[in-house]
């Protein structure tokens, strides 16, 4: 398996000794590096105090804005935007369309709840027509969801790359987007559970989709640290706005030489908000940096984690479990499966007692519904999965 990867994340490892934490698409354990980055950002507050927003936003700021860039080739740095949760960077972007007449969003049935719950109550208070494509079967997905973007020329169209409650992955995310042919209608492209799992590269479509994701999954830096890329020259205004959004250089539209209207900035900042907690992004760009100096790419991390799911499978497949076996695997297909295996069981109380099983042997899964998820990461090992338990589960 060539390098080990637990020695940098000994603190979270040895508070859970005794433990096999299958969680990481749910709470990847946060390497060491982020304590001493936690205490950077109380010194860093402590010497700068009210100048702190400016350090922030002159040093940390755009060294996240080039590294997150890279990792996506976007090749904007400037376009990267923050916030603490992608529901309010949803928000923000849903908050630029027009209101006055409900509007059209096409969407699948397999999304978070940032944008579900959301979407489900505009749609309740009659402000938005949801349109719902069904992620199954997969084989058909993309061409479906293209279909019914074509058939209802929405002004909304929002999908995960890696969908949260199976781990398929949507490989041909370039496709759907430059399939839309209406300017207007906005795309947004949840990349939450794809963001430094799979390799992703959005130069192809960096100038046309919005994309968001964050730092509390495979990033491995905790909650609080989330983004999203504006497509490189969008000049939209959204209506949910913050102070933030008028850092940097500002449109200053002017009428007879008087300033005409709320400036916002040129660039992705547009799109921000206000005060916020920066803690979480001195974790980032901790983790981030150990990756750097360790040669940590996510090509690194996509092989080895996929290398642990063949040998967890390996290991399952000679308990022959009745309800943990390949034959209840959501994405049988390795190259279209995310970070996570999804086992797809009778029904949700199926479901919760073997969660509940498995967590009384230390065994520490998580479910939705009827699906069991184990989630792996880079502090996985072959020692690590000992599936014995599962002779005394049924």
């Amino acid at each position: 398996m060539g390098m080990s990867y637990q020695k940098f994340y000994t603190g979270f490892l040895n508070a859970n000794k005794n433990k096999q934490h299958y969680a990481c698409h749910s709470h990847y354990f946060w390497p060491d590096c982020t304590r001493d980055a936690m205490l950077e950002y109380w010194d860093d507050s402590a010497k700068y105090v009210d100048e702190k927003w400016g350090y922030f936003f002159e040093t940390l700021v755009p060294e996240l804005q080039q590294r997150i860039s890279d990792i996506l080739n976007t090749h904007a740095p400037e376009q990267i935007v923050f916030a603490p949760n992608t529901h309010e960077l949803l928000y923000r972007i849903m908050s630029c369309i027009d209101v006055s007449t409900p509007y059209k969003v096409v969407s699948t049935d397999s999304e978070f709840h940032s944008f579900h719950r959301q979407a489900s109550r505009l749609q309740e208070q009659g402000a938005i027509e949801l349109i719902t494509v069904p992620t199954k079967p997969y084989s058909t997905f993309s061409s479906r969801f293209i279909a019914a973007i074509a058939e209802n020329d929405p002004e909304l169209v929002f999908f995960s790359h890696v969908f949260f409650n199976s781990g398929y992955v949507v490989d041909d995310v370039d496709a759907i987007v430059n399939s839309i042919t209406n300017d207007n209608t906005l795309v947004v492209v949840d990349g939450y559970h794809g963001f430094m799992a799979k390799p992703t590269d959005l130069a192809n479509i960096a100038h046309r989709a919005f994309y968001l994701s964050g730092s509390y999954k495979y990033a491995q830096a905790g909650e609080g640290a989330c983004f999203a890329h504006v497509p490189i020259g969008c000049n939209l205004r959204p209506m949910y706005t913050g102070w933030f959004a008028e850092f940097g250089e500002l449109d200053k539209p002017r009428i007879d030489g008087k300033k005409e209207g709320v400036p916002y900035s040129l660039d992705g900042m547009r799109f921000a908000g206000a005060t916020m907690d920066f803690t979480a992004l001195y974790r980032l760009r901790a983790v981030l940096r150990m990756f750097e100096q360790n040669n940590i790419s996510v090509e690194t991390v996509n092989d080895y984690v996929m290398d642990m799911q063949r040998i967890f499978l390996d290991k399952l497949a000679a308990y022959d479990h009745p309800l943990l076996n390949a034959r209840h695997l959501a994405v049988t297909d390795a190259q279209k499966r995310g970070h996570f295996l999804t086992f797809e069981l009778d029904n949700a109380d199926v479901t919760k007692k073997c969660a509940l099983a498995l967590k009384a042997h230390h065994i520490l899964t998580d479910f939705r519904g009827n699906r069991l998820r184990f989630g792996f990461g880079l502090y996985h090992t072959p020692d690590y999965i000992d599936l014995a338990a599962l002779s005394d589960i049924t």
